[in-house]
């Protein structure tokens, strides 16, 4: 900044207390004294020409930053209209709320940039500017009235709205702002909870819980009026899908909103905003392990959707009562929900309610088939379902949709234990969910990825993943499938002969079975904790055969095929060492008949081997 030129011990000396080694306040002092005509250059260094007690030297950063301003006279003015705009700014923009002839805009904005006040990339028209540093466009900002900064942006709200059609679609938290600052809050409203829903259409979660919580806190200035509460109400309904992605169906957050716009719904009496409001309380029972709430809200989005006889709103219906009652044990019921809802999509109409929901509904209704289908004893068909829904989910370029589809192909390969496919799948899924922030999606991924690491002899290092991810999993106030996720833990600890800590386990999920839980997988806790008496000590036959008939009855009682098979398996087995060679295949030839797909899985070569092995 002085080409090299020393400074006077003295004024060196000044720069150095008051400036207290900001960078950009060494900057702006040094060049304020370069500019008070104080100094001479002469032969490599300067020197004084009057008394360096008479210079005003500035006190604060922001004193430095003004007196420079000030001294740029009718620049000044241009950089303060300009620090309304933002930090960055467009010339053609500046030129038309400025009202400036296009010669003296120019002339302005080049002393600015001589000055290093602003930064110019392009040539106007079509220039763009960047104030140095945010600290100079506060500094002119702050040096205006408060009623003639309201004024400015006003006016560049206005201008934005009737000449620029492309920024206020593209960027409407623009608008917001300059509305908002402007302190017209109702115009302000509209425009954050359009920058909200924009930023969810384009994946931006984060970004759109900014928007609506700004949206919030500027409907507080409103009168309370039912028009407030119709903007409150779909303000909360949009920050109910943008927190549910990120911070997990169950979080706390996602409740208070969903119940906040319950509330809102029932001042305003009848509303079609009952019903994504109603669908977003469903998910957060649902996920908390609040089934029969969760059923009851379902059971009342069918009602509703029955009475407006709307396709999409079906859907949402049948998607609601097909998850809680895969939890219920419902395995038939789930999947003909399922299959209704498939039937009444349309693509044309019904692919963007992805970005109302979080995910695409055909998505759902496939990649959800597969529970049901495994359970049923299709484990073919629950692969084929699985792989159209990742296909689906790839071709969208909507990130939780594929996070959803990946999440359910991982459990089908869980279920057809096939540990090699259920890691790579489990790891692609923590990578995208680990990217895309979505906290319950990373959680899931993480337990299915030590089952895997167990299943392949990696028993230890499968535990700590297991018990890592159920940890995130329940941070997220998640608890429907925590019975799952504590089997698929007995199981890993069973691989590494830890039987004593594997019973534990069970016990703490057949805990959960008078807790509203879900008993889609209560069959095979109870086979497993008769598989881990049994592999602890012989002497525990007794019991270990009492699981798996427990095991047994669950199972048929709930159609749930392919867990039939796997507590005949247990229960022959059993009886094959007490010499009851016949009822054991008898037993196991009867489920094993009945099955017409997936010879090739795990579970159905080791019942076609065993009935050799009894014949």
């Amino acid at each position: 900044m002085t080409d090299g030129k020393t400074f006077p011990a003295a004024v060196l000396q000044q720069i150095l207390t008051k400036t207290d080694g900001v960078p950009l306040f060494v900057e702006e002092f040094t060049k304020a004294i370069l500019e008070s005509g104080q100094l001479q250059a002469r032969d490599g260094h300067y020197e004084l020409i009057g008394s360096f007690s008479t210079f005003a030297i500035p006190a604060t950063l922001q004193d430095s930053l003004m007196a420079r301003l000030d001294r740029l006279v009718t620049a000044k003015a241009v950089a303060q209209y300009a620090a309304v705009i933002g930090r960055q700014f467009a010339y053609d923009l500046l030129s038309t709320v400025s009202q400036l002839g296009e010669a003296t805009l120019q002339r302005e904005l080049g002393r600015l940039v001589e000055a290093e006040i602003v930064y110019q990339r392009g040539l106007p028209p079509q220039a763009t500017y960047t104030f140095k540093h945010a600290l100079i466009q506060d500094a002119a900002y702050e040096s205006l009235l408060k009623s003639t900064r309201q004024q400015y942006h006003q006016r560049i709200a206005h201008v934005l709205e009737a000449q620029f059609p492309e920024t206020m679609e593209t960027q409407p938290e623009l608008l917001a702002y300059h509305y908002t600052e402007a302190g017209l809050p109702e115009k302000a409203i509209h425009y954050w909870q359009h920058a909200g829903q924009r930023a969810i259409e384009r994946s931006a979660y984060v970004e759109a819980i900014s928007h609506l919580t700004v949206g919030l806190e500027v409907l507080t200035t409103l009168p309370d009026s039912s028009e407030r509460h119709q903007h409150e109400l779909a303000v909360q309904i949009t920050l109910g899908q943008a927190l549910t992605v990120t911070k997990g169906y169950a979080a706390p957050e996602v409740g208070h909103t969903y119940a906040r716009a319950r509330e809102l719904c029932q001042q305003m009496g009848e509303t079609p905003q009952l019903f994504p409001v109603l669908r977003g309380l469903w998910n957060f029972y649902l996920i908390r392990r609040e089934l029969r709430t969760a059923r009851e809200l379902a059971e009342q989005l069918l009602t509703l959707a029955q009475r407006a006889q709307d396709a999409a709103l079906l859907q949402q219906a049948h998607s609601a009562l097909a998850g809680a009652l895969v939890h219920l044990g419902a395995f038939s019921a789930t999947h003909a929900h399922l299959q209704q809802g498939l039937a009444l999509y349309d693509p044309q109409q019904h692919r963007a309610l992805a970005f109302r929901l979080g995910y695409d509904l055909s998505v759902f209704f496939l990649a959800y088939m597969t529970r049901p289908l495994w359970l049923l004893g299709y484990p073919d068909q629950a692969l084929q379902r699985s792989q159209e829904a990742l296909t689906l989910a790839q071709g969208l370029a909507h990130p939780f949709s594929l996070a959803y589809a990946l999440n359910f192909a991982v459990c089908v390969h869980q279920f057809r234990r096939e540990g090699e496919a259920t890691q790579a799948l489990a790891e692609v899924t923590i990578d995208l969910a680990r990217e895309q922030g979505f906290a319950l999606w990373l959680a899931l991924g993480t337990v299915l990825w030590g089952w895997a690491l167990a299943e392949q002899g990696q028993s230890d290092a499968g535990v700590i993943q297991i018990r890592e991810g159920m940890a995130a999993y329940r941070a997220t106030g998640a608890e429907v499938d925590r019975s799952y996720c504590l089997a698929l833990l007995a199981e890993a600890y069973g691989q590494g002969k830890r039987y004593d800590e594997g019973l534990a386990v069970l016990k703490e999920a057949l805990a959960l079975r008078g807790q509203d839980a879900s008993v889609m997988w209560e069959a095979e806790i109870h086979r497993l904790k008769g598989a881990l008496l049994l592999a602890r000590s012989t002497k525990n036959q007794v019991e270990a055969e009492a699981c798996f008939h427990e095991a047994l009855a669950i199972a048929r009682h709930q159609q749930a095929k392919s867990l039939e098979l796997r507590a005949a398996m247990s229960l022959a087995r059993v009886w094959q060492r007490q010499g009851k060679r016949a009822e054991a295949r008898e037993l196991l030839a009867e489920i094993y008949g009945w099955f017409t797909e997936g010879f090739d899985t795990a579970d159905l070569q080791e019942a076609k081997a065993l009935l050799d092995a009894l014949a």
